[in-house]
């Protein structure tokens, strides 16, 4: 009986700076549209989306600043580029009222992590609201109170 290849992680890539420098409103899931040597470089982890952003072009949503960078192996009559605008895939009614919303002041779409889900790359981008300097001053409060706390409790616990 053949055994099923065990995969470590549905997790590629997430952006952790898209928390501190935003407010999520909303989470929705999108295909992406990738090429072969995208692909299994993504299996291999060689995918960053911390500097990524989503732009809406003639009704349909592009992912850019996600770098997937190539593998040694890669094919020889491929010309693979690291960095290039990627098509995101959505129902047509849901890219509309996101564009609607995006219209709104202060709103913009945000790529928060990539992952693999029924053997297809797949994109959690949320709609977000930008925070102002003191709103990120609270949170690394918040993170740092959170710390000595825990910290106090190990302490504790010996």
């Amino acid at each position: 009986m053949a055994q099923k290849k065990e995969t470590s992680s549905p997790r590629i890539a997430e952006n952790k700076k898209a928390a501190f420098d935003y407010f999520f409103e909303e989470r929705h899931e999108a295909g992406l549209v990738l090429q072969g040597w995208e692909v299994k470089a993504a299996r291999n982890g060689k995918a960053r989306i911390t500097e990524g952003y989503v732009v809406i072009r003639d009704g349909e949503l592009f992912l850019i600043g996600c770098h997937i960078d190539p593998l040694k192996t890669a094919s020889t009559h491929v010309n693979p580029e690291a960095a290039r605008t990627r098509k995101l895939l959505m129902h047509k009614d849901e890219i509309r009222r996101l564009i609607g919303k995006v219209e709104q002041k202060g709103h913009t779409l945000v790529p928060l992590q990539l992952y693999w889900k029924a053997g297809k790359v797949k994109v959690e981008i949320a709609l977000a609201r930008g925070k102002a300097t003191h709103d990120k001053r609270e949170t690394i409060k918040d993170r740092e109170g959170k710390r000595e706390v825990e910290r106090a409790m190990k302490e504790r616990h010996r």
